[in-house]
């Protein structure tokens, strides 16, 4: 299976980019996160396939996502490192 997906970033974070199929553009991402996300300033057009490496995200999660919801946030490394160190604290927290 392959992808053709336009990769935007964001105008609000530098390290931010949206994923989107390129037959879509924006119109499947919610206007809740295009607020957050700022002005999407097209970045460039990649063809995603199960064995392309992405330098920051995880590709069958890219994939997978653009095919079940028409779009793929990355964050930048350092929030998405504090959002999981969040996650395992609040995992955690249920333990005790």
């Amino acid at each position: 299976m392959k992808i053709i997906s336009q990769i935007y970033r964001s105008s609000k974070d530098s390290g931010m980019y949206l994923y989107c199929k390129k037959e879509d553009g924006l119109a499947k991402v919610p206007e809740a996160l295009m607020q957050q996300f700022g002005k999407a300033v097209p970045a460039m057009v990649l063809v995603l396939t199960e064995t392309r490496k992405l330098a920051h995200a995880d590709i069958s999660k890219v994939m997978a996502a653009l095919q079940e919801t028409g779009y793929f946030l990355q964050l930048p490394p350092a929030k998405n490192a504090d959002q999981e160190a969040a996650a395992v604290a609040s995992q955690n927290s249920k333990l005790f």
